[in-house]
């Protein structure tokens, strides 16, 4: 079904990082406008752009290698936040803040990783993501 991949709580934490990044890096350097700032949101909403993507592939093993893409973005994000940190762009305060959320995140991607690979093949990547998630409540946001 379109549009399942909004129920993911992966997707909507890392949703929530790339609104937050926005806010931050308005109050970056103007010079760093096309260079730091530009790859600080590249990074961001790589992560959730990558998820919606990889849900929408017709095989879970697709499906495993985007959110192995998102992971890899989230941990180049990681980076620069350290990097805005260390040139004080950012607190150590805010710092801390997005590294608690990036770890949450990181949990949340492992966590679904291990539960597609450890689930018999689907050709759907809707029914495997509903299957996987059935495993593991912290892969979806509970209303």
């Amino acid at each position: 079904m379109a549009g399942r991949w909004k129920e993911l709580l992966v997707w909507q934490r890392s949703h929530e990082i790339v609104l937050d990044i926005y806010k931050l890096t308005k109050g970056f350097p103007k010079l760093e406008t096309y260079s730091l700032i530009d790859q600080i949101k590249r990074a961001a909403y790589s992560v959730p752009a990558n998820i919606v993507e990889g849900h929408s592939k017709k095989s879970k093993k697709e499906f495993i290698r985007y959110l192995y893409i998102s992971r890899g973005s989230l941990e180049e994000l990681r980076y620069f936040l350290l990097l805005s940190k260390d040139l004080n762009y950012i607190s150590k305060e805010e710092y801390d803040n997005f590294e608690e959320k990036l770890t949450e995140i990181s949990y949340l991607l492992n966590q679904l990783i291990k539960s597609l690979t450890s689930t018999p093949s689907t050709p759907s990547t809707t029914s495997t993501t509903s299957k996987a998630s059935t495993k593991s409540k912290t892969l979806r946001k509970e209303t």
